[in-house]
Protein backbone atom coordinates (compact mmCIF):
# COMPACT_ATOMS: atom_id res chain seq x y z
CA UNK A 1 0.00 0.00 0.00
CA UNK A 2 3.14 2.51 0.79
CA UNK A 3 4.22 1.53 -2.39
CA UNK A 4 1.34 2.62 -4.16
CA UNK A 5 0.48 5.96 -2.04
CA UNK A 6 4.36 7.26 -3.05
CA UNK A 7 4.04 6.09 -7.01
CA UNK A 8 0.64 7.86 -7.15
CA UNK A 9 1.95 10.79 -5.37
CA UNK A 10 5.00 11.03 -7.33
CA UNK A 11 2.84 10.84 -10.90
CA UNK A 12 0.43 13.77 -9.18
CA UNK A 13 4.07 15.43 -8.44
CA UNK A 14 5.18 14.98 -12.27
CA UNK A 15 1.96 16.15 -13.59
CA UNK A 16 2.05 19.19 -11.64
CA UNK A 17 5.63 20.10 -12.57
CA UNK A 18 4.55 19.63 -15.99
CA UNK A 19 1.55 21.76 -15.74
CA UNK A 20 3.84 24.42 -13.99
CA UNK A 21 6.60 24.33 -17.01
CA UNK A 22 3.95 24.88 -19.41
CA UNK A 23 2.30 28.39 -17.14
CA UNK A 24 5.60 28.81 -16.78
CA UNK A 25 6.13 29.14 -20.61
CA UNK A 26 3.86 31.03 -22.59
CA UNK A 27 5.57 30.18 -25.68
CA UNK A 28 4.59 26.44 -25.99
CA UNK A 29 0.91 27.93 -25.89
CA UNK A 30 1.17 30.30 -28.48
CA UNK A 31 3.24 27.80 -30.29
CA UNK A 32 0.34 24.92 -30.11
CA UNK A 33 -2.55 27.81 -31.15
CA UNK A 34 -0.73 28.96 -33.84
CA UNK A 35 -0.45 25.46 -35.36
CA UNK A 36 -3.92 24.45 -34.75
CA UNK A 37 -4.76 27.91 -36.80
CA UNK A 38 -2.73 26.85 -39.66
CA UNK A 39 -4.41 23.39 -39.44
CA UNK A 40 -8.02 24.55 -39.90
CA UNK A 41 -6.84 27.15 -42.16
CA UNK A 42 -5.60 24.69 -44.27
CA UNK A 43 -9.06 22.31 -43.61
CA UNK A 44 -11.24 24.99 -44.70
CA UNK A 45 -8.95 26.02 -48.29
CA UNK A 46 -9.21 22.25 -48.84
CA UNK A 47 -12.93 21.86 -47.77
CA UNK A 48 -14.34 24.82 -49.75
CA UNK A 49 -13.93 23.30 -53.37
CA UNK A 50 -15.69 19.95 -52.60
CA UNK A 51 -18.51 21.98 -50.63
CA UNK A 52 -18.83 24.41 -53.38
CA UNK A 53 -18.92 21.65 -56.05
CA UNK A 54 -21.89 19.67 -54.08
CA UNK A 55 -23.52 23.51 -53.64
CA UNK A 56 -23.76 24.19 -57.44
CA UNK A 57 -24.61 20.33 -58.07
CA UNK A 58 -27.79 21.07 -56.50
CA UNK A 59 -28.93 23.96 -58.16
CA UNK A 60 -30.90 25.05 -60.81
CA UNK A 61 -28.97 26.85 -64.42
CA UNK A 62 -30.00 29.93 -63.23
CA UNK A 63 -28.96 29.57 -59.61
CA UNK A 64 -25.15 28.40 -61.02
CA UNK A 65 -24.47 30.88 -63.39
CA UNK A 66 -25.64 33.41 -60.78
CA UNK A 67 -22.83 33.45 -58.51
CA UNK A 68 -25.04 31.98 -55.58
CA UNK A 69 -23.47 30.44 -52.41
CA UNK A 70 -26.46 27.89 -51.46
CA UNK A 71 -29.19 26.84 -53.52
CA UNK A 72 -32.93 27.51 -52.12
CA UNK A 73 -34.17 24.37 -53.56
CA UNK A 74 -32.08 21.35 -53.92
CA UNK A 75 -32.66 20.02 -57.12
CA UNK A 76 -31.44 16.20 -56.57
CA UNK A 77 -32.78 15.23 -59.76
CA UNK A 78 -29.56 17.23 -61.08
CA UNK A 79 -27.89 14.10 -60.08
CA UNK A 80 -30.55 11.99 -62.40
CA UNK A 81 -29.82 13.86 -65.41
CA UNK A 82 -26.21 13.75 -65.25
CA UNK A 83 -26.43 9.64 -64.54
CA UNK A 84 -28.38 9.78 -67.73
CA UNK A 85 -26.80 12.40 -69.80
CA UNK A 86 -23.20 11.04 -69.60
CA UNK A 87 -24.07 7.33 -69.46
CA UNK A 88 -22.26 6.85 -66.39
CA UNK A 89 -23.92 3.34 -66.21
CA UNK A 90 -21.46 2.16 -68.37
CA UNK A 91 -18.11 4.02 -67.31
CA UNK A 92 -18.54 3.34 -63.82
CA UNK A 93 -19.36 -0.28 -64.64
CA UNK A 94 -15.79 -0.04 -66.60
CA UNK A 95 -14.11 1.44 -63.45
CA UNK A 96 -15.70 -0.93 -61.11
CA UNK A 97 -14.00 -4.14 -63.18
CA UNK A 98 -10.36 -2.14 -63.80
CA UNK A 99 -10.34 -0.79 -60.56
CA UNK A 100 -11.09 -4.58 -58.78
CA UNK A 101 -8.57 -6.71 -61.53
CA UNK A 102 -6.02 -3.82 -60.25
CA UNK A 103 -6.45 -4.42 -56.33
CA UNK A 104 -6.76 -8.00 -56.49
CA UNK A 105 -3.35 -8.13 -58.82
CA UNK A 106 -1.27 -5.70 -56.51
CA UNK A 107 -2.59 -7.40 -53.57
CA UNK A 108 -0.84 -10.45 -54.68
CA UNK A 109 2.29 -9.51 -56.59
CA UNK A 110 2.97 -6.47 -54.13
CA UNK A 111 2.82 -8.60 -51.03
CA UNK A 112 4.85 -11.41 -51.91
CA UNK A 113 7.52 -8.79 -53.20
CA UNK A 114 7.17 -6.81 -50.33
CA UNK A 115 7.58 -9.98 -47.91
CA UNK A 116 10.98 -11.38 -49.79
CA UNK A 117 12.22 -7.98 -49.72
CA UNK A 118 11.48 -8.15 -46.18
CA UNK A 119 12.39 -11.36 -44.80
CA UNK A 120 14.37 -13.62 -47.85
CA UNK A 121 17.82 -13.56 -48.25
CA UNK A 122 18.99 -13.64 -52.20
CA UNK A 123 21.66 -12.10 -54.53
CA UNK A 124 21.33 -8.29 -55.29
CA UNK A 125 18.76 -8.21 -53.19
CA UNK A 126 19.63 -4.66 -51.73
CA UNK A 127 20.65 -3.12 -55.36
CA UNK A 128 17.08 -4.62 -56.71
CA UNK A 129 15.13 -3.20 -54.02
CA UNK A 130 17.21 0.49 -54.29
CA UNK A 131 16.61 0.68 -57.97
CA UNK A 132 13.10 -0.41 -57.00
CA UNK A 133 12.53 3.14 -55.25
CA UNK A 134 14.64 5.06 -58.03
CA UNK A 135 11.23 4.44 -59.73
CA UNK A 136 9.66 6.45 -57.49
CA UNK A 137 11.39 9.73 -58.89
CA UNK A 138 9.66 8.90 -62.25
CA UNK A 139 7.13 11.04 -63.49
CA UNK A 140 4.17 9.08 -64.81
CA UNK A 141 4.13 10.42 -68.11
CA UNK A 142 8.11 9.11 -68.77
CA UNK A 143 6.65 5.72 -68.76
CA UNK A 144 3.60 5.86 -70.65
CA UNK A 145 5.43 4.72 -74.32
CA UNK A 146 7.71 2.26 -72.72
CA UNK A 147 4.48 0.74 -71.58
CA UNK A 148 2.36 1.16 -74.54
CA UNK A 149 5.19 -0.97 -76.46
CA UNK A 150 5.23 -3.09 -74.45
CA UNK A 151 1.80 -3.93 -74.31
CA UNK A 152 1.09 -3.73 -78.06
CA UNK A 153 3.93 -6.58 -78.23
CA UNK A 154 2.12 -8.66 -75.37
CA UNK A 155 -1.28 -7.89 -77.04
CA UNK A 156 -0.24 -9.44 -80.50
CA UNK A 157 1.63 -12.97 -79.13
CA UNK A 158 -1.09 -14.03 -76.36
CA UNK A 159 -4.46 -15.28 -77.16
CA UNK A 160 -5.53 -12.02 -75.45
CA UNK A 161 -5.55 -8.28 -76.76
CA UNK A 162 -4.02 -5.98 -74.59
CA UNK A 163 -5.41 -2.98 -76.49
CA UNK A 164 -8.91 -1.92 -75.81
CA UNK A 165 -9.36 -4.85 -72.94
CA UNK A 166 -9.02 -4.79 -69.49
CA UNK A 167 -4.86 -6.43 -69.08
CA UNK A 168 -3.88 -3.27 -70.91
CA UNK A 169 -5.29 -1.18 -68.14
CA UNK A 170 -4.34 -3.52 -65.47
CA UNK A 171 -1.45 -5.51 -65.59
CA UNK A 172 0.89 -2.48 -65.83
CA UNK A 173 -0.05 -0.83 -62.21
CA UNK A 174 -0.05 -4.51 -60.50
CA UNK A 175 3.48 -3.55 -58.72
CA UNK A 176 3.57 -0.30 -57.75
CA UNK A 177 7.16 0.38 -55.94
CA UNK A 178 5.36 2.34 -53.31
CA UNK A 179 2.57 -0.12 -52.48
CA UNK A 180 5.84 -2.71 -52.18
CA UNK A 181 7.95 -0.38 -49.95
CA UNK A 182 5.20 0.64 -47.51
CA UNK A 183 4.02 -3.31 -46.88
CA UNK A 184 7.73 -3.71 -47.17
CA UNK A 185 8.50 -1.04 -44.07
CA UNK A 186 5.94 -2.70 -42.13
CA UNK A 187 6.95 -6.32 -42.63
CA UNK A 188 10.29 -5.91 -40.84
CA UNK A 189 9.04 -4.29 -37.70
CA UNK A 190 7.24 -7.82 -37.57
CA UNK A 191 9.11 -9.38 -34.61
CA UNK A 192 11.24 -12.34 -36.37
CA UNK A 193 10.55 -14.61 -33.21
CA UNK A 194 7.28 -15.58 -34.85
CA UNK A 195 9.24 -16.69 -37.93
CA UNK A 196 11.01 -19.59 -35.83
CA UNK A 197 7.88 -20.26 -34.05
CA UNK A 198 6.37 -20.95 -37.51
CA UNK A 199 9.45 -22.84 -38.78
CA UNK A 200 8.89 -25.11 -35.38
CA UNK A 201 5.68 -25.74 -36.48
CA UNK A 202 6.88 -26.63 -40.05
CA UNK A 203 5.00 -23.60 -41.69
CA UNK A 204 7.61 -22.44 -45.06
CA UNK A 205 7.70 -19.09 -46.17
CA UNK A 206 3.79 -18.75 -47.86
CA UNK A 207 1.97 -20.17 -45.44
CA UNK A 208 3.77 -17.78 -42.72
CA UNK A 209 3.05 -15.00 -45.12
CA UNK A 210 -0.91 -15.96 -45.35
CA UNK A 211 -1.27 -17.08 -42.13
CA UNK A 212 0.65 -14.72 -39.91
CA UNK A 213 2.18 -11.57 -41.78
CA UNK A 214 -0.69 -10.50 -43.56
CA UNK A 215 -3.47 -10.93 -40.63
CA UNK A 216 -0.91 -8.34 -38.33
CA UNK A 217 -0.95 -6.24 -41.89
CA UNK A 218 -3.90 -5.12 -41.99
CA UNK A 219 -3.55 -1.40 -41.13
CA UNK A 220 -0.92 -1.09 -44.33
CA UNK A 221 -2.39 -3.34 -46.82
CA UNK A 222 -5.77 -1.23 -46.19
CA UNK A 223 -3.53 1.66 -46.50
CA UNK A 224 -2.48 0.05 -50.50
CA UNK A 225 -5.83 -0.83 -51.17
CA UNK A 226 -6.96 3.24 -50.52
CA UNK A 227 -4.14 4.60 -52.43
CA UNK A 228 -5.01 2.00 -55.02
CA UNK A 229 -8.14 2.30 -55.47
CA UNK A 230 -7.53 6.09 -55.98
CA UNK A 231 -5.07 6.14 -58.46
CA UNK A 232 -6.83 3.54 -60.64
CA UNK A 233 -10.33 5.18 -60.19
CA UNK A 234 -8.94 9.05 -61.43
CA UNK A 235 -6.64 7.31 -64.11
CA UNK A 236 -7.66 9.16 -67.33
CA UNK A 237 -4.51 9.80 -69.47
CA UNK A 238 -3.22 5.83 -69.47
CA UNK A 239 -7.04 4.35 -70.46
CA UNK A 240 -7.10 7.29 -73.50
CA UNK A 241 -3.46 5.66 -74.58
CA UNK A 242 -4.62 2.21 -75.06
CA UNK A 243 -8.25 2.59 -75.48
CA UNK A 244 -10.32 3.74 -78.49
CA UNK A 245 -13.54 2.80 -77.81
CA UNK A 246 -15.59 3.63 -74.76
CA UNK A 247 -16.46 -0.21 -74.24
CA UNK A 248 -13.47 -0.26 -71.65
CA UNK A 249 -13.07 3.26 -70.52
CA UNK A 250 -13.24 4.31 -66.83
CA UNK A 251 -16.00 6.83 -65.31
CA UNK A 252 -12.66 9.86 -65.81
CA UNK A 253 -13.20 9.75 -69.28
CA UNK A 254 -16.99 9.68 -69.16
CA UNK A 255 -17.06 12.64 -66.69
CA UNK A 256 -14.58 14.26 -69.33
CA UNK A 257 -16.79 13.59 -72.24
CA UNK A 258 -19.81 14.96 -70.13
CA UNK A 259 -18.19 17.69 -69.91
CA UNK A 260 -17.89 19.03 -73.02
CA UNK A 261 -21.28 17.48 -74.00
CA UNK A 262 -23.07 19.57 -71.48
CA UNK A 263 -21.78 22.90 -72.63
CA UNK A 264 -23.10 25.88 -70.22
CA UNK A 265 -24.63 23.35 -68.42
CA UNK A 266 -22.60 24.05 -64.91
CA UNK A 267 -25.16 22.81 -62.35
CA UNK A 268 -24.83 19.43 -64.82
CA UNK A 269 -21.13 19.10 -65.05
CA UNK A 270 -20.99 19.59 -60.99
CA UNK A 271 -23.18 17.39 -60.47
CA UNK A 272 -21.10 14.63 -62.46
CA UNK A 273 -18.13 15.43 -60.77
CA UNK A 274 -20.02 14.70 -57.48
CA UNK A 275 -20.87 11.27 -59.38
CA UNK A 276 -17.41 10.44 -59.73
CA UNK A 277 -15.89 11.08 -56.58
CA UNK A 278 -18.57 9.61 -54.51
CA UNK A 279 -17.40 6.00 -54.24
CA UNK A 280 -13.63 7.34 -53.17
CA UNK A 281 -15.21 9.24 -50.61
CA UNK A 282 -17.92 6.87 -49.04
CA UNK A 283 -14.13 4.19 -49.67
CA UNK A 284 -12.42 6.60 -47.25
CA UNK A 285 -15.28 7.24 -45.10
CA UNK A 286 -15.45 3.47 -43.96
CA UNK A 287 -11.66 2.94 -44.18
CA UNK A 288 -10.64 6.19 -42.53
CA UNK A 289 -9.62 4.89 -38.80
CA UNK A 290 -7.33 1.59 -40.32
CA UNK A 291 -5.60 4.38 -43.66
CA UNK A 292 -4.48 6.21 -40.28
CA UNK A 293 -3.09 3.45 -38.44
CA UNK A 294 -1.56 2.30 -41.71
CA UNK A 295 0.22 5.66 -42.33
CA UNK A 296 0.95 6.04 -38.55
CA UNK A 297 2.64 2.61 -38.46
CA UNK A 298 4.38 2.08 -41.37
CA UNK A 299 7.48 3.31 -43.49
CA UNK A 300 9.23 4.50 -39.99
CA UNK A 301 11.44 1.94 -39.71
CA UNK A 302 14.17 1.08 -42.65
Amino acid sequence: MASQLSASSNSVTQAQSVTARKENNPGIAIGNALIYIVLVFGAILALIPFVYTVSVSLMNLTEATGGRLLPSTPQWGNYLDAWQDANFALYIGNSIKITLITLVGEMIFCTLAAYAFARMEFPGKTFLFNLLLATLMLPEAVVWIPNYITVSWLGRIGPLPWLNNWPALTIPFMAGAFAIFLLRQFFQQIPKELWDSAQIDGAGHLRYLIRIMVPLSKAPIMTVVLFSFIGSWNSLAWPILVTTTPDWRPVSYGLLSFLDEAGALFHLQMAGAVITMAPVLLLYFFTQRTFIEGIATSGLKG
